[in-house]
């Protein structure tokens, strides 16, 4: 069952389908159901697409489909007016860059989200295998990301719990090279194992420090490390 608000927004967009052919941006949204912010819109948004009513075509903005409404299990009937042609968000592990479309001006909606590569596992335990290729992208909106480039990461393991930080979590990390003393940083290492750590540097040496007292905390000479990047997020799913 959905909310009064999660239906109401489920209707205008149907409606304003209906009437052009394009999905309303997030300030329409906002205006149309009397919310102060347009970050209550992206939370109706992602509660609508996790209950099969709205469908968003991946790495692309405003691309909003209807898969069906609250009294109906088929989908709605094809929208009249001009054709559907969203933006197109591109990217690898660099900055994300919001192509426009000449059919969608001032397109809000193309500012509201991001896509982030999911590049494989990263090891808060026992080790595994360095960072893997990427597997798929996850969407967020910019005011959840710092200024910089960034990549997601699946924490697998139990090491770093006492900092907030669970098995099956996904990690949203800033690349960068260089990192301060208690930074939860990604680290490489002798070019083989990754692992989601706390930095500490000892003098000439880095020690890459656990969240859980079952762990010990690992030492290496400075040349066995490269710094990945620095976690500036983090997503679970209930």
């Amino acid at each position: 069952m959905l909310t009064k608000k999660q239906n109401e927004l489920l209707r205008f967009i149907h409606e304003r389908l209906k009437e052009t052919g394009v999905p309303p941006s997030f300030d329409e949204m906002k205006d149309a159901l009397d919310l102060r912010s347009k970050s209550g819109i992206h939370r109706l948004i992602l509660a609508l697409e996790e209950r099969g009513f709205i469908r968003r075509l991946p790495n692309r903005a405003r691309a909003l489909e209807i898969l069906r409404l609250p009294d109906s299990s088929s989908p709605p009937s094809p929208s009249r007016g001009k054709k559907f042609e969203p933006s197109v968000i591109e990217g690898n592990l660099g900055r994300v860059h919001a192509i426009a479309s000449p059919a969608l001006p001032d397109d809000d909606f193309s500012r509201s989200v991001i896509a982030i590569p999911v590049m494989g596992r990263i090891a808060a335990g026992t080790p595994i295998t360095a960072l893997q290729t990427r597997s798929h992208t996850i969407s967020l909106p910019p005011d959840m990301l710092s200024p910089g480039e960034h990549y997601a990461l699946e924490v697998r393991g139990d090491s770093m719990i006492e900092a907030g930080i669970f098995d099956a979590d996904t990690v949203v990390i800033r690349k960068q090279e260089t990192a301060e003393t208690g930074d939860i940083i990604v680290a490489l290492i002798d070019d083989e194992e990754a692992t989601l750590k706390r930095l500490r540097k000892r003098g000439a040496s880095i020690a890459l420090e656990a969240a859980n007292p079952a762990y010990e905390t690992r030492i290496f000479g400075p040349d066995r490390v490269r710094i990945q990047g620095k976690l500036v997020g983090l997503l679970r799913r209930y």
